[in-house]
């Protein structure tokens, strides 16, 4: 836009007989018409076309209320704000608006993200964590929803239940979005599918392996946003950590409209053969009984991410998890792990987690 802008600048002072006007010919002209053929020729110049879209006061509590091109116009936002940010280019275009970040879940990437992007984009955050607020204690999802609705601008909820954050979203009066429920994770997803697109420059046609327990949160997002966009989803686990059947048939539905295929499978080999992405995550979720621990370890140890995975997926196949992950015995999970069951790591080996040489988001 700006090449172009400065060619009518010069085709004015031409057409005008402005005495600069030769000089400008004899230099600036060739230059702004390379500038404008190199960056037409660039693919990674521009980000896919970002059609104008209106998504003012929209709720982001599940992908599946979005269509691919809105989830494109998300990601190719995303990339631009990120572009800007890294040149040093203020996005500040919320000063004086305000946000709360209700974490019934704590965390430390989802809490820093929020905050962080709030900042840079000029909005002041609230954090208000398990003992910051009376949600679900002395007073009801609704009203908290009512009173935080006028105070702030928008509300992000990271949490339990799908329903908790469905019902701050029906009665709030504002954008609230999904930080993490048991069930979906969709802000997870557009970083997943950014990352994925920078690292291998696409996303429809990618084979996209998520290993481990795919029925709850990362399972389901990943399986609806690859089948929206077009990438061939494999969920690699045994039969009964398959993913929900009527949330199935609705991904292969939006898949025959994409391009992208739904696989189901048991079998490592097959699964993660020639894979461009290899995905999982921790095993128990926090709020899970502790007593699941021996079931998960003793039936998703073989779909661990291992050095034979990633051999056996593509080239260049990248891991992506969402962490934390437990690869060794540092933490206090791991090491109460480690000392029950006799393991070094869970779901990735330490050697994947480390290696230098595997490309990792």
């Amino acid at each position: 836009e700006v090449v172009d802008d400065l060619l009518q600048v010069f085709l004015g002072l031409v057409l005008s007989g402005h005495p600069i006007s030769r000089a400008w010919q004899v230099w600036l002209l060739p230059w702004l018409r390379s500038q404008k053929k190199k960056m037409e020729g660039n693919k990674n110049f521009y980000t896919e076309e970002r059609p104008i879209m209106n998504l003012k006061g929209r709720h982001f509590l599940t992908l599946k209320d979005y269509t691919p091109e809105e989830i494109m116009y998300l990601l190719n936002l995303s990339a631009e704000v990120k572009r800007k940010k890294k040149e040093g280019i203020p996005v500040d275009n919320y000063r004086g608006k305000n946000v709360a970040l209700i974490f019934e879940k704590t965390s430390t990437r989802t809490r820093c993200s929020f905050e962080v992007a709030a900042h840079d984009m000029g909005m002041g955050t609230t954090y208000l964590d398990p003992s910051g607020s009376q949600i679900g204690k002395k007073e009801s999802i609704a009203d908290t929803a009512r009173v935080l609705g006028r105070i702030y601008d928008g509300i992000e909820y990271r949490g339990f239940g799908q329903e908790i954050v469905e019902e701050l979203a029906k009665y709030a009066g504002v954008p609230v979005w999904n930080g993490l429920t048991n069930e979906y994770h969709p802000t997870q997803m557009l970083a997943d599918m950014l990352t994925v697109r920078e690292q291998l420059g696409r996303l429809k046609g990618v084979k996209f392996v998520y290993m481990g327990d795919a029925r709850y949160n990362m399972g389901n997002s990943l399986m609806i946003v690859c089948s929206k966009l077009g990438l061939h989803f494999v969920a690699c686990a045994p039969k009964k950590y398959f993913p929900n059947p009527e949330l199935v048939a609705q991904c292969e539905e939006y898949a025959k409209a994409s391009g992208g295929t739904i696989t189901l499978t048991e079998n490592v080999e097959e699964g993660t053969r020639g894979a461009d992405v290899i995905c999982t995550d921790v095993w128990v979720s926090m709020g899970e009984p502790d007593e699941v621990w021996e079931e998960r370890i003793r039936d998703l140890t073989p779909y661990k991410v291992t050095s034979a995975v990633m051999k056996n997926a593509g080239e260049k196949a990248i891991f992506l998890h969402c962490l934390p992950s437990f690869h060794d015995l540092k933490t206090k999970i791991g090491a109460e792990m480690g000392k029950r069951f006799g393991i070094t790591d869970m779901e990735v080996t330490d050697a994947i987690r480390n290696d230098a040489s595997t490309k990792k988001s």
